[in-house]
């Protein structure tokens, strides 16, 4: 079995998609750790404020398959992939980290997926789950990356109750 983190995040409709979501990971993957759930500010577009938060799965499928199954979640939740990248959506889930997983250049999904080191919404929640986790590319700590990361990356981040 995989150790996988997982980033989630809503913009419409936050509250009931995300608990929506968390009930379908608990339902096909059973126990999981979820972190606190986070209010920030959209990233890339003017859009309505994210809820993000973190979740850590155990699962037997492969990180392709793994994403087709994210992706059919979404999907299900209104998620469309036609639209431009950076808009709202009622439901984003990514793959963080698999295990300590590299992918190849180009290869999908990207392991780890670079927004761990660049953005705080999807940094922040993780701290919460595996503080000490090494970042399996840059072997910096996740608590060392967020003391690194520039004040600008980090962006508005409220801890909110969970949805």
């Amino acid at each position: 079995m995989a150790v996988v983190y997982l980033s989630l995040g809503s913009n419409i409709e936050p509250e009931r998609h995300l608990r929506a979501a968390v009930a379908a990971l608990r339902e096909r993957f059973g126990a999981l750790r979820l972190s606190r759930f986070y209010r920030s500010g959209a990233v890339g577009f003017e859009g309505e404020d994210f809820l993000n938060a973190a979740a850590c799965i155990e699962t037997e499928l492969e990180p392709a398959a793994l994403d087709a199954w994210l992706h059919a979640l979404e999907a299900a939740h209104g998620r469309r992939r036609d639209g431009p990248r950076f808009s709202s959506r009622p439901l984003d889930i990514d793959i963080v980290l698999y295990d300590a997983r590299i992918s190849a250049p180009g290869e999908a999904p990207e392991l780890p997926r670079s927004e761990l080191a660049s953005e705080g919404f999807v940094l922040l929640p993780m701290l919460d789950l595996a503080p000490d986790l090494r970042h399996p590319a840059l072997g910096q700590t996740l608590t060392e990356l967020w003391h690194a990361m520039p004040m600008e990356r980090r962006g508005r981040l409220e801890p909110v109750a969970a949805p």
